[in-house]
């Protein structure tokens, strides 16, 4: 099935052009689809705690599209403060892993040969519009919801030269063009997959509090989400959630895995400078289920109320189903949605037969 984010085409030929697919298309009538299930995720209705996370859905058009095939969670692209560029083209390629992508792994192959059990490249470097532009389209993706839907902006602040303060004050800024949209949850993305491994921000756990401390503080009791990369130990994981968990409403993970890319032959395939990026799919799945099991015990050993959000390597309804079994209160799917745009459907059958 064509996938609604044509890997063929550029960033920004997709940002104008698509949806792709079955996206494209208008859903069945209503009696075709199956029944959801009503029940609540951050205290607000959801028909079914499923839905795409931050990176496919690339503006408003994507969003009514993800709502309209029964997605009932959407994240937004992850925005920022101002105007930055997509990394050249290609962005998404086919990687080729022998079971599990471990976060020690060799160099793995990567192509244009889009077969199962299918694990992808996200090399964008989290493009985005000037707030300008994306305000108002994120307002109309918030408008796009149905009822029991729900929008999730996506943001983070961008680095430079001007220090930790400069850091802190760009990722309040951007949480405050957020909630200027209506977007009724946030998340944040501590988790880049095009930054070195060591340097995610989600593993500078003083700088992250500084961070969340005047985010929180900007948006009052609008309900904020992390999203996490794959945490090593659950020492470090545990260190992360006791500093952070005043501050926040849930965690998402996993936000993909760094891996080297190569040619069949050995070069670089994204090209010099671009030897990583993060790797989305099948290959991840036993990551977003490991994080979702640890968050889980963390809860229950703190008797918290956090809420957890499972995803990597959702492309069944089997898989949905392990992930709420792990303990996760909703489930995401990125690489399993773009080729298969009607997979909400399978998932609803399965929830509403439970």
């Amino acid at each position: 099935m064509h996938p609604f984010y044509d890997p063929t085409l550029t960033y920004e030929q997709n940002y104008a052009r698509g949806p792709f697919g079955a996206f494209a298309e208008p859903e069945p009538e209503p009696d075709a689809v199956a029944p959801r299930v009503g029940t609540r995720f951050l205290g607000r209705p959801v028909g079914i705690p499923f839905g795409i996370p931050a990176g496919p859905l690339l503006n408003a058009r994507f969003v009514a599209a993800a709502f309209a095939h029964g997605y009932d969670l959407a994240v937004y692209k992850t925005v920022r403060t101002r105007a930055h560029p997509s990394n050249p083209f290609p962005n998404v390629l086919a990687v080729h892993v022998d079971g599990d992508l471990t976060p020690d792994a060799d160099a793995v192959c990567a192509d244009g040969d889009f077969t199962p059990p299918l694990s992808i490249s996200n090399s964008f470097g989290v493009p985005s519009r000037d707030p300008d532009v994306w305000q108002p389209d994120m307002a109309a993706a918030v408008a796009a919801a149905g009822d029991g839907q729900l929008l999730i902006g996506s943001f983070q602040g961008t680095r430079g030269s001007s220090g930790d303060l400069a850091l802190v004050a760009d990722h309040l800024r951007a949480a405050r063009l957020v909630v200027e949209t209506g977007a009724p949850v946030l998340e944040l993305n501590l988790s880049c997959p095009n930054e070195d491994a060591a340097s995610l921000l989600c593993f500078d756990i003083p700088r992250v509090r500084r961070i969340l401390a005047v985010v929180k503080d900007e948006i009052g009791d609008v309900p904020l989400l992390v999203k996490l990369a794959y945490f090593d130990t659950d020492a470090a994981l545990e260190r992360f959630v006791d500093a952070t968990a005043e501050f926040v409403a849930g965690y998402a993970a996993v936000n993909t895995i760094p891996a080297r890319l190569v040619t069949a032959s050995g070069a670089p395939v994204l090209g010099a400078g671009r030897e990583s990026a993060g790797v989305c799919g099948a290959a991840i799945r036993w990551a977003g289920l490991e994080m979702t099991r640890r968050l889980a015990r963390i809860r229950a050993l703190r008797d918290a109320d956090f809420a957890i959000v499972g995803t990597g390597g959702v492309a069944s309804a089997a898989d949905y189903l392990a992930y709420r079994e792990a303990g996760a209160d909703a489930v995401m799917s990125a690489t399993g949605a773009m080729w298969r745009p009607r997979l909400a459907r399978e998932v609803a059958r399965v929830a509403s037969a439970g």
